[in-house]
């Protein structure tokens, strides 16, 4: 093998390694806020990491390669935006799994929040995403973000079950990972403060499973909830009670973005 390939080898193993000292770091410290999660990891991934994201030419790992299994709060953030915005995309090229996170307008901000959180944690390109602009209904210009995670072939279950058909379901598996920051990512993707409780746009699923998700509310965080119409045939959305608010705030308020923080202003 020429030094170059001996090169190549190390620094792969090099980051595989990273990883997983750092994932098992985490999760043994069983660290619940977000806040302190920022604080503790982030700056020691961060001085390390410059190293290899400030190349101009990183060396790409395989799919089935990268790292795996995944911390409960990378789940965490990844189910929560699955509830919203987010999307699941099989590669069959890359033969694994990556997630796409979208949002639109005045929420610009949260998610290069939220993509810095992930790309410091290496989990997505360190490249800033672009804001772009589509034409909306009446003729309006709109603005748009998004990005991508790598590819993972250790998340190719998450897809397998979010997706039958490759329609978008809530999984009856959830609640493993139905913690407070899935909970304030959700609200941070698809939530709005409407009079003195709060709306999640729960367009895209079927009624049985906005009445699921209304029961884990209040099985997991004793939230009160109740189903919603949209005004159009077979679209719903959770409406959460006024008396659930200032336990919502509670739960969620330390993961909350501080643009998003109206949401939950009384």
């Amino acid at each position: 093998m020429s030094l170059w390939g001996l090169f190549e080898l190390a620094l792969n193993v090099y980051l595989l390694f990273f990883n997983y000292i750092f994932i098992s770091l985490q999760e043994c410290l069983s660290i619940t806020s977000h806040v302190s999660y920022l604080e503790l990891v982030l700056p020691i991934l961060t001085s390390t990491k410059d190293l290899v994201n400030n190349k101009s030419k990183l060396i790409r790992i395989r799919s089935d390669k990268r790292i795996g299994p995944h911390n409960k709060n990378i789940l965490s953030i990844l189910f929560g935006s699955l509830l919203g915005d987010g999307h699941a995309e099989r590669r069959i090229k890359g033969n694994g799994t990556r997630i796409t996170f979208y949002q639109e307008g005045s929420h610009v901000s949260y998610l290069l929040w939220l993509h810095n959180l992930l790309a410091n944690l290496n989990y997505c390109s360190p490249n800033i995403p672009r804001i772009q602009t589509r034409l909306g209904s009446k003729g309006i210009v709109r603005k748009y973000i998004r990005f991508n995670t790598w590819t993972y072939s250790s998340l190719n279950w998450v897809h397998d079950l979010w997706y039958i058909n490759n329609v978008k379901i809530v999984p009856s598996t959830i609640f493993e990972f139905f913690t407070p920051l899935s909970l304030a990512i959700w609200i941070m993707d698809d939530g709005g403060k409407v009079g003195s409780g709060l709306k999640i746009a729960t367009n895209s699923f079927s009624y049985s499973e906005c009445l699921f998700l209304v029961k884990i509310l209040f099985d997991i965080f004793k939230i009160k909830s109740s189903i919603q119409s949209t005004g159009i045939p077979n679209q719903y959305h959770i409406y959460i009670w006024k008396e659930s608010i200032p336990l919502l705030r509670e739960i969620v308020l330390p993961y909350l973005h501080s643009s998003m923080k109206y949401k939950l202003n009384n």
